[in-house]
């Protein structure tokens, strides 16, 4: 079977019991009886799980298993790329880019009336933020706008990257040195975009998409220490 290949006899084990989102494993002297490896092995695969998002461990709740996420294990490794030099946050970028043009008419085709109410909130938050004394940056409302476009998609590994994108964003602080026009240029993009799809012009939606890319910074300064 598939799993076969996977390289761990915890996340084997997950899979063979069928457990869902939310039940309560048992221990992990039961489950090390069981599989018949030490409990040392199984809490490192362990460990390797929580590091995915597979499972949890809370205080009296023991170890649960979580919804699968394909995030983490992206974000993991795409810190790790940018921080050893070995990869940049721009390359990332490009791929969110693409992800998110080619998913785009999928995409929105399934918000609702009330996704589309949010977006505009969400646009309205972001300029009261700019024009606020003290001048806000709205980094929220950009990340859970273009998160929120995309939150209808059925598809786990489009949205995981789009998810490991923004906080990788918000790692890097490339927007930390911006001038207060980069931003009043993204929003007048992110209003005429939520504008578009309000009238369900998709096609005009996904051009401003586009266009709204080449103002957008993907080149932070990204050193092991940050």
């Amino acid at each position: 079977m598939l799993f076969n290949k996977l390289d761990s006899a915890f996340l084997k084990y997950l899979i063979d019991q069928n457990y869902e989102v939310g039940d309560r494993l048992p221990s992990l002297q039961v489950i090390s009886d069981e599989l018949g490896i030490s409990v040392g092995k199984l809490r490192e695969q362990l460990e390797v799980a929580r590091m995915l998002g597979v499972v949890s461990v809370r205080p009296r709740l023991g170890t649960q298993r979580d919804a699968y996420d394909f995030s983490p294990a992206v974000l993991a490794s795409l810190l790790f790329g940018m921080g050893t030099g070995d990869a940049t946050f721009e390359q990332f970028s490009q791929m969110r880019q693409a992800l998110e043009t080619a998913f785009w008419d999928q995409a929105v085709a399934q918000l609702t009336p009330q996704d589309k109410v949010h977006l505009h909130q969400l646009v309205d938050q972001a300029w009261l933020k700019l024009r606020g004394q003290p001048v806000r940056v709205p980094n929220g409302e950009h990340r859970e706008l273009h998160l929120t476009i995309f939150s209808r998609l059925d598809n786990p590994f489009v949205k995981g990257i789009l998810s490991a994108y923004w906080d990788a964003y918000e790692a890097s602080e490339l927007t930390r040195f911006v001038s207060y026009q980069y931003w009043v240029d993204v929003w007048t993009f992110h209003a005429q975009i939520v504008d578009a799809l309000e009238q369900d012009d998709f096609v005009s939606g996904r051009r401003l998409l586009i266009e709204h890319f080449s103002i957008l910074q993907t080149s932070p300064t990204f050193t092991p220490a940050d």
